[in-house]
């Protein structure tokens, strides 16, 4: 069996993170603001390019046969940034709009996220960062309450989605063993 097969689907709603802080990774994102998000985020390239550099081998191990390597979770970051940015566009170029379906583990398995070139991660992850955090940076205070909503109800701000997608980088900075000092 590949060992991308094992991994455990996530079915957790992480919406939660908006109210409170994260008791596993520390962050706090319910002050942030776009502007902060967008700083944050190119704060945390060196980190993510510190970390591919590393030995492939390195990178492709799992810390447990159901957890992903830093690879994986390097490769889905460059996803979530896609994926953000995406649905900040649509936030801002429609009217409550509906968010395409995004199925994470799904795009883990069928992108083969731990057989990518560590290289190319990187070097597809730090432009995906700076388009999200660009457009982050051009939104005007009268665009922070503007909607987009998730086909399984959950409704986003700007704002909130800024800080969603905040949690989850951080998160996974703390996944791979990364403070973010």
């Amino acid at each position: 069996m590949d060992d991308a097969s094992r991994i455990v689907k996530d079915s957790k709603d992480w919406t939660w993170v908006l109210e409170r802080p994260c008791p596993d990774c520390g962050a706090d994102v319910r002050r942030l603001g776009p502007t902060d998000v967008a700083a944050a985020v190119r704060a945390s390239l060196p980190q993510w390019t510190t970390l591919l550099e590393r030995p492939a081998e390195e990178l492709r191990r799992r810390p447990a046969p159901a957890t992903w390597s830093p690879l994986e979770y390097a490769a889905h970051v460059r996803d979530v940034f896609g994926v953000m940015h995406e649905r900040l566009r649509l936030m801002l170029d429609r009217q409550d709009p509906p968010f395409p379906d995004w199925d994470q583990d799904e795009a883990a398995v069928e992108g083969a996220y731990h057989r990518q070139d560590p290289a190319e991660v990187a070097a597809a992850l730090d432009p995906a960062a700076r388009r999200f955090a660009a457009v982050l940076e051009a939104v005007d205070a009268e665009q922070h309450a503007r909607r987009g909503l998730r086909s399984n109800g959950s409704e986003f701000t700007v704002v909130t989605l800024a800080q969603y997608a905040w949690h989850d980088i951080a998160h996974h900075l703390w996944d791979v063993g990364i403070d973010r000092g």
